[in-house]
């Protein structure tokens, strides 16, 4: 067999337990490393409640509540987007028949229609989540390309976060421990005060994460030696995970987000999915014999914000 004719289709119920909610629950959002919330009722709507910071009070009859929580609350802009992609029918099957070898428990000598709709899914869902990764980052409603909706950089930029100003020297790699020095000491107290919490975050840039990287191999203790042969699994800064936002690759980043070292707490920064208030959302794949052409789609409702702006802080290279 060299063509893979069946059309499939998801939507309902199906789109949601098979396609989308593998990408955006679980362990796939967790390493994504921030809050997602999938198919919230739109317009989707954030509520943060705060008390009061002064509520002991002496023991005595009746209420003296004083006053109420504050509430603080955020819209999330979600967009209707979609995802295309076409193959050559033959570099098509060859591709999903790579997939379906990877499985030691395939009979190669019987491929049912299953095994090649659940290896046809998993290329699908992995192509979309990582452009909706690049997306929530990088996104920028102004550029020529990835412009669906702000992304978190993006979103920062519009707010006027808290920021270190590095533009005399730019991007340094040498500097890099007083990158993250000044972007931790210009925090906001209170976002400072979360750290107990075990939620703040460096989010970093690939170029900033190898130049910490390489910063932590020229200790010259006996740990970094180790650690440089062996490598580390999570790189902290004074406890603080770093992670890598690993958007420096794509061909379309904005040269600016290239040099990105944001700390915020983990909960801030919000990643919405909707495919139940979107009429006519769906993932279609199916086999186009005009153009000997198998095309996939996906059409749903996607968007991010940040809850509070003051809890950011980041470093300016430009």
């Amino acid at each position: 067999m060299g063509l893979i004719q069946n059309t499939k289709s998801y939507s309902g119920r199906e789109l949601d337990t098979i396609f989308f909610r593998p990408i955006v629950t679980g362990e796939n959002a967790e390493q994504l490393g921030i809050r997602m919330l999938y198919n919230m009722p739109v317009p989707t709507t954030i509520q943060v409640w705060d008390h009061n910071n002064d509520i002991l009070q002496e023991y005595s009859a009746g209420w003296s509540g004083g006053s109420n929580a504050t509430r603080l609350q955020k819209e999330i802009a979600m967009k209707k987007i979609k995802a295309e992609i076409g193959f050559s029918a033959s570099d098509y099957f060859n591709q999903i028949f790579e997939h379906i070898t990877c499985n030691s428990d395939v009979n190669l000598e019987d491929l049912t229609g299953s095994e090649l709709e659940m290896a046809e899914t998993e290329l699908f869902r992995r192509a979309i989540a990582e452009n909706l990764r690049i997306m929530m980052w990088a996104g920028n409603t102004s550029a020529e390309h990835l412009n669906l909706f702000n992304g978190f950089i993006s979103l920062i930029d519009k707010y006027d976060c808290k920021s270190v100003d590095f533009c005399e020297t730019g991007w340094v790699p040498e500097n890099v421990l007083d990158v993250l020095k000044g972007v931790w000491d210009n925090a906001d107290e209170r976002l400072r005060a979360l750290r107990s919490e075990g939620n703040l975050a460096f989010f970093v840039s690939s170029e900033v994460y190898n130049a910490y990287e390489n910063a932590l191999d020229q200790m010259g203790t006996d740990q970094s030696y180790i650690d440089m042969q062996s490598g580390r699994r999570e790189l902290t800064y004074h406890g603080i995970p770093v992670i890598d936002i690993r958007i420096s690759h794509h061909p379309y980043c904005d040269a600016e987000y290239k040099h990105t070292c944001i700390l915020t707490d983990r909960r801030n920064l919000v990643f919405a999915v909707n495919t139940k208030d979107y009429p006519g959302s769906e993932v279609r794949m199916w086999y186009n014999p005009d153009e000997m052409e198998n095309r996939q789609r996906a059409t749903f409702l996607a968007g991010c914000e940040i809850l509070d702006e003051d809890l950011v802080s980041r470093a300016i290279f430009y």
